[in-house]
């Protein structure tokens, strides 16, 4: 007993970032899928910053920002991809599609928009160091 009178116990802290991540999934998936475009952003929101948040705790990343523009960089290439695959990029009207856009064009276009907001944020958070 004597050797382990020194011996401090660890005491691990509980990280609030999963149940983020958790919301923030099920949030974007709901809007995605159902066609909620501003929950939809929100939740996307939610968990960009989310793991973002979860890298840089976990000291993976040294700051927030860079995590939180490649991960906006990948939402905007999905939800470009997603609007790419149902428009002819010839005989696009672009004000029409932004005014009344069909189910999965509005779809990427929540995700691509989503994507945009995280990397202004980034970019800001970046410039303001």
């Amino acid at each position: 007993m004597s050797e382990q009178s020194n011996v401090q116990p660890t005491s691990r802290r509980a990280s609030p970032w999963p149940l983020f991540v958790a919301l923030g999934f099920a949030l974007s998936e709901l809007g995605v899928f159902i066609g909620l475009y501003p929950i939809a952003v929100g939740g996307i929101l939610l968990l960009g910053a989310s793991v973002a948040g979860i890298l840089r705790e976990s000291r993976y990343a040294r700051d927030l920002w860079r995590p939180l523009a490649a991960l906006g960089v990948v939402f905007v290439v999905a939800g470009t991809l997603v609007v790419a695959t149902q428009v002819d990029p010839g005989t696009v009207d672009i004000a029409a599609l932004l005014a009344a856009p069909n189910g999965i064009v509005g779809r990427g276009l929540s995700v691509a928009g989503a994507g945009g907001i995280l990397v202004a944020v980034a970019l800001t958070g970046l410039v303001s160091r």
